[in-house]
């Protein structure tokens, strides 16, 4: 059976292989002039490729669509994963919050060991060629068409990404093809992104990360996202790890009526943390109020805080009212902030959104409108947070819809 499959990353590779293995005569093609152009900058160019805990574990991570990828976590799942890549030759390590990576901390590594795997299995790999197009003929793919030339297929299999990264061939391919097979595109969303904020003050922040801090949303008065963990202040906003994750759960609603809420002291809830401000106000009384609070927070930080509060920078500790030290406690324990917006595609480490399940065999990846058409991955309307548990999700997916297509 002559296979096309579309995107040369990891869902395209592992998908490629995965035919390939069965005996079918499969063409990977890729627009880009070599194979994994994303994989190359996940993970900081480390690629945290997996994440390491039973199928059970790992679907709660998915943020849209958990229960479809049930059968595909569970058929590929990341033990299995990292013995396929460990069987290639490619040694694997775990790290902290179960995140797996090459020992060798490249990226590349795992490109090539999926080339390896393709090659072996006798894919054939066309680099510099984007296929535009496709035919179907009776509700089944027939050939499949690039900038140079028509070859005949079978089957299809996409694994185009999505619109995140654009430079690195992540333009949005995927939705046009699904789209003329009759399928519906769940609107793309920059997801596992940076916040902008309203107001100025993170400018004066900059570059401070804050470990160990809460961060909360809520929507309507009800909280949707409560996590401990790290964030930064950036340029236009906040970022880091807890506002990535952040990020995936609120990119469908609408911004205005999202509330943020950050705990600068978690672990001190308020009688504890009133306790320690009188303990700080008695042995700094003579001096100021922004010097007093040097211990608590960090120094770029105190004079947002006690903008916040009411209280003046100089004014002495031993002049603080009981009422300005509540309202101290109350910014420390409720710093909140306002999102305008998402940062762009260009800055999203994935896309949200896409193909939509509901039109998709979970157990194959198949079109239910077009037989021959296979989505994997990115292009589908799946997403998880950080942690690995993306390119699992290409790598299940992708391994779902190569093995389920025997040559007969």
């Amino acid at each position: 059976m002559k296979v096309a499959v579309t995107g040369g990353g990891a869902a395209g590779l592992m998908a490629a292989y995965a035919a390939a293995k069965n005996g079918n005569q499969v063409t990977l093609f890729e627009k880009n002039e070599k194979l994994g152009k994303k994989i190359y900058i996940t993970g900081k160019g480390r690629c945290n490729f997996t994440n390491a805990v039973s199928p059970e574990d790992f679907l709660p991570n998915v943020v849209n669509n958990q229960k479809f990828l049930t059968g595909a976590v569970y058929g590929f799942s990341p033990e299995r994963c990292m013995q396929f890549f460990e069987d290639g030759g490619m040694p694997v390590k775990v790290e902290r919050g179960n995140r797996a990576f090459p020992v060798s901390d490249k990226a590349s590594d795992v490109t090539k060991c999926l080339e390896k795997y393709c090659v072996n299995a006798g894919v054939t790999i066309k680099l510099n060629e984007n296929v535009t197009d496709f035919t179907i003929l009776n509700s089944t793919v027939s050939d499949i068409i690039t900038e140079k030339g028509r070859y005949p297929a079978d089957r299809l299999i996409v694994c185009t990404g999505g619109l995140s990264y654009p430079s690195t061939g992540s333009t949005g391919d995927g939705y046009k093809f699904a789209k003329k097979a009759g399928h519906t595109i769940i609107e793309p969303r920059q997801a596992l992104c940076g916040l902008n904020l309203k107001g100025s003050f993170y400018r004066e922040l900059q570059g401070l990360t804050l470990k160990n801090v809460q961060l909360s949303a809520s929507f309507n008065g009800k909280t949707i996202f409560s996590e401990t963990g790290e964030m930064l202040f950036t340029h236009f906003g906040i970022s880091g790890p807890l506002v990535l994750s952040l990020s995936s759960r609120i990119n469908r609603l609408p911004l205005d009526k999202i509330k943020l809420s950050l705990d600068l002291k978690p672990a001190l809830d308020d009688e504890m943390l009133d306790r320690r401000l009188l303990r700080d106000f008695v042995e700094f009384s003579n001096k100021s109020a922004f010097n007093c609070l040097k211990n608590l927070l960090p120094i770029s930080l105190i004079g947002e805080v006690l903008r916040r509060s009411g209280i003046p920078h100089e004014k002495k500790v031993n002049s603080i009212t009981k009422a300005e030290r509540l309202a101290l406690l109350t910014t420390l324990k409720d710093f909140g902030m306002i999102v305008t917006s998402l940062r762009s595609f260009d800055e999203s480490i994935i896309t949200s959104g896409g193909v939509c399940v509901k039109e998709i065999n979970p157990k194959t990846m198949e079109s239910k409108l077009c037989k021959g058409l296979y989505f994997c991955g990115e292009v589908l309307d799946v997403d998880a947070v950080t942690g690995g548990f993306n390119l699992q999700i290409a790598f299940a997916t992708g391994f779902a819809a190569g093995n389920s297509i025997k040559d007969t």
